[in-house]
């Protein structure tokens, strides 16, 4: 099957990730068992960079734990999104799912036709990428630990680096266009009056930017509907 395979490749190229959160957390000064804690339970990538990043440069503690709740939000609606795939299973299990329930996995099994390959899916996935996150991230702290200088490498960019490439296609539309310009105004305006990581949190209220132009465009539709002469 396909998503065994696509499952595995998936988990392999997230432990790079992993690999950079590690050295990235060695840089903000955190030790082998907290790089790993935060891998093991808290297992989103954009929330685990997000936080350490706001530490790096020393942001309040309150600025790291809001912008990770944030990014980790989303992981709700996916929740909701794989409810019907996976309610068979008993409490738990379900709470096992609960903790694999990311990006990655939600991707997988939503792709797939049939619900025992969607199930499938979602646990191969799920399992590949757990592994080889915590693996990449004790690799990183330990070798982020042994360089003089982590940061030089860069790998601090890469999962940034890898939210652009995902947010670049929803700039084709009207409503991304304005979340984003309005996220990156709040955002400047933000920076010279608010503490570390806090503008990235007052950028998040960009999306009710996006939310507006979104329903004007899905009113001028209805409206342009109903001006059409109906036919007997």
């Amino acid at each position: 099957m396909n998503y065994r395979r696509d499952g595995i490749v998936l988990g392999l190229a997230t432990g790079v990730f992993g690999a950079a959160f590690g050295v990235l957390a060695a840089t903000a000064q955190l030790s082998l068992a907290k790089a790993m804690a935060m891998s093991l339970f808290v297992f989103t990538g954009a929330s685990q960079f997000a936080a350490v990043s706001v530490a790096a440069v020393g942001g309040s503690p309150v600025s790291a734990l809001g912008g990770a709740l944030l990014l980790a939000a989303r992981n709700g609606i996916y929740g909701l999104a794989l409810s019907d795939r996976l309610r068979r299973y008993r409490w738990p299990l379900r709470l096992v799912a609960a903790q694999l329930v990311i990006d990655e996995t939600t991707a997988m099994a939503v792709a797939q036709h049939d619900p025992d390959d969607s199930r499938r899916a979602f646990w191969v996935t799920g399992v590949a990428v757990f592994l080889c996150w915590n693996v990449g991230t004790a690799a990183g702290v330990m070798v982020g630990t042994h360089l003089a200088d982590p940061s030089a490498l860069g790998l601090d960019a890469a999962f940034p680096a890898g939210f652009v490439a995902l947010l670049a296609p929803h700039l084709r539309r009207a409503p991304g266009r304005a979340a984003a310009a309005a996220g990156g105004i709040l955002a400047l305006c933000g920076l010279p009056l608010l503490p570390s990581g806090a503008p990235i949190l007052l950028a998040a209220l960009g999306v009710l930017a996006g939310v507006g132009v979104m329903r004007r465009g899905s009113g001028s539709a209805t409206t342009e509907m109903s001006m059409e002469p109906q036919s007997s």
